[in-house]
């Protein structure tokens, strides 16, 4: 089960609850109040096809993601080349403009 985080609006308190997707927010530990708002405390780094990871992987530069993408640019087209044929790669654009066809 997933770990939620939440925050009273009553009396301030931040608490876990693991829970059901479905299920209701647990009361406050603290004061009891019935309807405490769930906090989003980080988001996930990973997308289908390749880590995101750049720096620590939270709080990357523009620069080190870019480094990232320069780096990956090559190896998925050549991918998409072994799958679709050159010819259909050609066509596909590119978000890395250091790539040279």
């Amino acid at each position: 089960m997933p770990l939620y985080d939440y925050k009273c609006p009553d009396c301030e308190h931040r608490f876990e609850a693991r829970h059901g997707f479905s299920a209701d927010a647990p009361p406050c530990p603290e004061c009891g109040y019935e309807e405490p708002k769930r906090v989003i405390t980080t988001a996930p780094s990973h997308a289908r096809g390749m880590l995101t990871h750049a720096g620590d992987g939270y709080r990357a530069s523009k620069e080190q993601l870019q480094d990232k993408w320069r780096e990956e640019t090559p190896k998925l087209r050549k991918q998409l080349e072994n799958k679709l044929g050159p010819e259909a790669v050609k066509s596909i654009p590119t978000l890395n403009h250091d790539y040279g066809d």
